[in-house]
């Protein structure tokens, strides 16, 4: 007798994720694979910028055998079709942010959050006077450092994503 594995519900993405997904992969001559729309679908579901060992513990609560490699894999892939922006931050591993807007990055550094910070719409017409003659810039990447408002870092607490102890401590300026 062959014994079956129980079916295990994979995230779905909604028809116009999917839609964009699978043009967005087209573009660069790739296909729409489960785990390429699983892992997207992870980042969708809850935007909060994680990092890549935290999009593989989503991941693996519904795709059990993904690995992270995997997980890496599709990242690199959901980065080059520019499906997700990869943030960077010294010293920091890696986040990833699905918000396809243009927008700035918040990094409060007591709790590690990031956040996503809406701009102007004339916003890169606004840089463009600022830079030298014969600079044109196509998009841009603005990330801020500091303190977040403490009602931030209680919906940080609430959310599970920083322990109450944690936060009374990281409230306290430097």
């Amino acid at each position: 007798m062959i014994a079956l594995k129980p079916h295990v519900p994979i995230m779905k993405l909604n028809p116009n994720a999917k839609g964009l997904l699978d043009e967005a992969l087209g573009r660069l001559g790739l296909r729409s694979t489960r785990q390429r729309e699983h892992v997207f679908a992870v980042l969708l579901t809850r935007r909060d910028h994680p990092t890549a060992d935290e999009i593989y513990a989503r991941a693996r609560e519904e795709m059990p055998t993904i690995s992270l490699a995997t997980v890496y894999n599709c990242l690199e892939t959901l980065v080059d079709c520019e499906l997700v922006k990869r943030l960077n931050y010294e010293r920091e591993p890696s986040r990833f942010c699905p918000n396809d807007g243009e927008h700035a990055h918040f990094l409060d550094e007591r709790t590690g959050r990031v956040f996503d910070i809406e701009v102007p719409d004339n916003f890169l017409e606004a840089i463009r006077e600022v830079l030298p003659d014969g600079f044109e810039p196509k998009k841009f990447k603005l990330s801020f450092i500091g303190y977040a408002p403490s009602d931030e870092v209680d919906a940080a607490v609430r959310g599970g994503e920083v322990s109450r102890e944690v936060a009374e401590r990281l409230t306290q300026h430097p």
